[in-house]
């Protein structure tokens, strides 16, 4: 009977939340989201930017957030999801997809994951994986990574009963959070040597730069063809 009610608990109209608590990227990915999600399931979805804005529900799914939820606004949604660019617990912490970009890797594993009180520890719904080719540049791998945002929240809503996360097993590796002097070039490197740091650069945001002879360069790279 347990069982039946958490499959009845399961079905549509759910209540949902898409929580984005910054100007992130991800944001026009959250709001296309939304729009699927009433499409596809008839589900009741909200795009929150604020935690304090989150509701009761059966889910909140976390997208690009840069503060972690507190357990109070945990305690309000059945499930509380994040999605995360690496083998968990391998690869916790900050900008996981370009540390393993700048470490050479085009074959990027993503993880669906429950938010806990410590963080990127929770059971693992759902994993896949990015595929790059090893010439995008940021507004490509960014695409690439909302694109999997949204299939794997897609995924998720679509199994046909509420889902038992995997623990988190291994040694668990934490990715430090990036700086603005992380997109520093070296003058004394090529530029092949250095492509993979002007792949992750944001033109607009943390662009690539130089110092050279007293002076401090900003060096913007777009793709012609």
């Amino acid at each position: 009977m347990a069982q039946d009610q958490d499959i009845d608990f399961w079905r549509s109209p759910r209540r949902l939340w898409l929580v984005v608590d910054n100007d992130s990227w991800i944001l026009p990915y959250a709001e296309e989201l939304a729009g699927a999600i009433r499409e596809q399931f008839g589900d009741r979805v909200e795009l929150c930017r604020r935690h304090d804005d989150i509701g009761e529900g059966i889910a909140a799914f976390y997208l690009g957030c840069v503060h972690m939820a507190p357990p109070e606004v945990l305690a309000r949604n059945r499930y509380n999801l994040v999605v995360h660019e690496s083998d968990l617990p391998a690869g916790r912490g900050f900008a996981p997809l370009t540390w393993q970009i700048l470490a050479g890797r085009n074959s990027i594993p993503v993880c669906l994951f429950e938010a806990t009180a410590e963080a990127d520890a929770g059971p693992v719904y759902l994993r896949d994986e990015l595929v790059f080719e090893g010439h995008e540049l940021n507004p490509e791998l960014r695409a690439a990574q909302g694109r999997m945002t949204q299939t794997l929240v897609l995924r998720f809503l679509a199994l046909a009963e509420p889902p038992a996360g995997e623990p988190q097993a291994g040694d668990p590796g934490t990715y430090p959070r990036r700086a603005p002097a992380d997109s520093r070039l070296d003058v004394n490197k090529s530029l092949a040597e250095q492509f993979d740091l002007l792949r992750v650069a944001d033109n607009e945001r943390y662009p690539a730069f130089f110092e050279f002879r007293g002076h401090r360069y900003r060096l913007r790279i777009d793709k012609l063809s």
